[in-house]
């Protein structure tokens, strides 16, 4: 990484002409830093280096007021408002898209392209289409002059000075030697915020007690719109350019492409996931293709936009009243929507936490009907202030989990009934377990979780059995979650060991089970007992227990004898486990319940004992490994474990010192880094090939 080498000034001991000399210089450096971090993506120094420029230079300007300049990177810190916003109108109206839903309505837009341009071959392009704020930017000779939202398309906001806290907006375009910038220059782009920043500010907003932001696109609109520029400035908001209103001067372009690929040389960020698309098929397979990989890209975006490539092409189309007849978006299933709590109930885990539960009035959201989602503890339904018959934001997390983002509407506002007359109180922590009426007690003051604390609840041992017989665990094929219902239910399993006592004839007493499928589970309950300590423990549910730690565990002490024998301070010496971890292998040992349960597997002739393996000297020795994606023939945790005893060490994330990243179904963000950094990328047919050799 290059460096820069940063001189700290003494403002007091420089005379105008020097001062003005070394702002010029400093202003020069940070613009250049930007260009490298947002244009490029290749930053040249830390964030501590850059901040210091930063800090020299506004020391500066404040020491010499007068030669601070409008487009000077110290502008990006921000600044009180005046009240009052002022509006602008827009010199080319900022039209709005037609959306389409199906790639049925896809092609009947292309056909109307056609038809609007017949005997004509057409090209396409398609860009991300980001959830975020719309803006236009202006630049007069170069200088960014004017900021504005787009607002009804005719007129919208100036909001300049938070725009430009914005770093990834130049203040100042770049200008090549020997070509000239436009004379006026007006771009449109969306202003947004990444994920991960969101999710930060939320957090520091839930911790100060303000109200969080529904999503990333909320966040970006009020900051974009604050009096207060500072805080802007604060939010590390981002912004991609997409197209232009206004273009006077020597440059042209003849399509959209060109435009989009010539802009960065000005300093203007474009982003980099977009196609161009010879054909409507194209295009197609391009829109379902991002809708795969949506939740892989840093910042939300809810579809893509197809535009006519050629500008030309794209004069001959022309608009509606509202909308260009050239670009269409197509928006993905939607992942937020509204539906009414019909009640909330409390479910019991395998670990025994009482979750509570919202069951919804079934909506369609991101492709799927929802009807229930998890309020996660009894913490975040006092933080939500849901009860029985809100309306309320439902969001799917992830395209998969479904949790509600906010209270809508309460019951009985729209009919001017005040809440407290509704009649719904809020969801107290009950005081007996649903499922067996056990007592019901947090394990430590500070925790959010409430537990049943009876290890013999029914509904523990129905959901632990599964994960007790799950492919990670004992793997025990056949053994589902509809033969483990019908088994406790018939109260022929009262635990975990009881299953290594079922006979043949148990097993015919269930649903669709004949002598064969019979023999084969008592097969698989039979072969089960050899699988090593490692697994057995992993399957017995031990709160903070997952894969890794059971490993680290059966590894570290052998047998489970010897980890029953073990202490807090015995467990905490192992590399892994921390204090929280260990308590809570000990108080699980130490219950009678789990004794009892021991000795029954004991008595079954389950296998106690993780074998001993020797790290091998071949090609995996010292070899770093990451999994990402879902594996198909084996558990990610199967898969490292495998590695490690071959010599190889699992870590959690990608660098150029990783080997290899093994890829499974829908990896996640470190396939693309790896895939930047230039590591081997194996998919799981070629992680078999090689964990096979000899």
């Amino acid at each position: 990484m290059v460096r820069s080498v940063v001189s700290i000034v003494e403002p007091l001991g420089m005379d105008k002409e020097k001062a003005q000399k070394e702002i010029t210089r400093l202003s020069h450096e940070i613009e250049g830093h930007n260009y490298r971090y947002y244009i490029l993506d290749e930053p040249s120094v830390s964030d501590k280096e850059y901040d210091e420029l930063l800090r020299e230079l506004i020391k500066l300007e404040e020491q010499f007021p007068d030669l601070e300049s409008p487009d000077s990177p110290s502008q990006r810190v921000g600044a009180k408002i005046p009240s009052g916003t002022a509006t602008v109108t827009h010199r080319v109206k900022m039209y709005s898209l037609d959306n389409t839903y199906s790639m049925d309505e896809l092609q009947e837009w292309h056909e109307r392209v056609v038809k609007g341009l017949p005997g004509q071959k057409v090209e396409y392009v398609v860009e991300l289409k980001i959830d975020g704020v719309s803006a236009s930017l202006t630049y007069v000779r170069g200088r960014f002059t004017l900021g504005a939202t787009r607002g009804d398309g005719v007129t919208g906001e100036d909001v300049t000075h938070n725009l430009k806290t914005v770093r990834s907006i130049p203040l100042k375009l770049m200008e090549k030697e020997g070509e000239y910038l436009p004379e006026v220059l007006e771009v449109r782009g969306e202003v947004y915020m990444n994920l991960k920043d969101f999710a930060a500010l939320n957090k520091e907003r839930k911790k100060n007690g303000e109200p969080i932001f529904a999503n990333p696109r909320n966040a970006t609109s009020g900051s974009v719109k604050l009096l207060d520029s500072r805080i802007t400035a604060q939010r590390n908001l981002s912004c991609f350019i997409h197209s232009f209103g206004v273009l006077e001067g020597t440059a042209s372009f003849k399509t959209q492409w060109e435009f989009l690929t010539a802009i960065p040389d000005w300093g203007l960020r474009v982003n980099g996931e977009r196609r161009l698309c010879g054909t409507i098929d194209d295009v197609v397979a391009c829109c379902q293709e991002y809708q795969r990989k949506r939740d892989t890209i840093p910042y939300e975006i809810d579809g893509v936009v197809i535009k006519v490539n050629s500008l030309k092409q794209q004069e001959q189309l022309g608009f509606t009243l509202k909308s260009p007849r050239w670009a269409v978006a197509y928006k993905f299933p939607a992942r937020q929507v509204t539906t009414t709590v019909k009640d909330i109930t409390v479910q019991v885990g395998r670990t025994g936490i009482l979750t509570p539960v919202a069951e919804l009035e079934p909506v369609e959201c991101g492709g799927v009907t929802i009807a229930r989602s998890t309020l996660h503890n009894f913490d975040e339904i006092k933080r939500l202030g849901v009860k029985k018959g809100d309306r309320v934001l439902v969001e799917r997390a992830g395209d998969v989990i479904p949790k509600i983002v906010k209270v809508v509407e309460p019951p009985g506002k729209s009919s001017g009934l005040a809440r407290s007359k509704s009649g719904q109180k809020a969801l107290k922590v009950p005081a007996k377990c649903p499922s067996c009426g056990g007592a019901v007690a947090k394990e430590a003051e500070k925790d959010v979780a409430y537990r049943c604390v009876n290890p013999l609840c029914p509904e523990q041992i129905e959901r632990g059995l599964l994960h007790f017989a799950s492919r990670g665990a004992m793997d025990i094929e056949g053994l589902g979650e509809s033969v483990i219902h019908q088994l406790c239910e018939k109260g022929l399993v009262k635990d975990f060991a009881d299953i290594y006592f079922l006979k043949p004839k148990d097993l015919l007493e269930l649903e669709l089970f004949a002598e064969k499928k019979a023999e084969n589970l008592l097969k698989a309950i039979e072969g089960s007992k050899k699988r090593p300590l490692s697994r057995f423990l992993f399957g017995l549910g031990i709160l903070n227990v997952g894969e890794k730690v059971a490993l680290i565990l059966a590894r570290r002490f052998g047998s489970l004898g010897k980890l029953l024998k073990a202490k807090s301070e015995d467990l905490e010496g192992a590399r892994g486990i921390g204090g929280v971890i260990a308590v809570s292998i000990v108080q699980f040992f130490k219950q009678p319940a789990t004794l009892t349960l021991i000795a029954k597997f004991k008595i079954a002739g389950v296998n106690f004992v993780e074998p001993v393996t020797s790290k091998r000297s071949g090609k995996l020795q010292g070899k770093k490994f990451v999994f990402t994606g879902e594996l198909t023939l084996m558990t990610r945790g199967q898969a490292g474990a495998r590695v490690q005893e071959m010599g190889a060490d699992v870590i959690a994330s990608v660098s150029a010192a990783t080997d290899f990243v093994v890829a499974g179904e829908n990896p996640g963000s470190k396939y693309q880094k790896a895939v930047n950094l230039g590591v081997k990328i194996l998919n799981e047919k070629q992680f078999q090939e090689m964990i096979n050799e000899r």
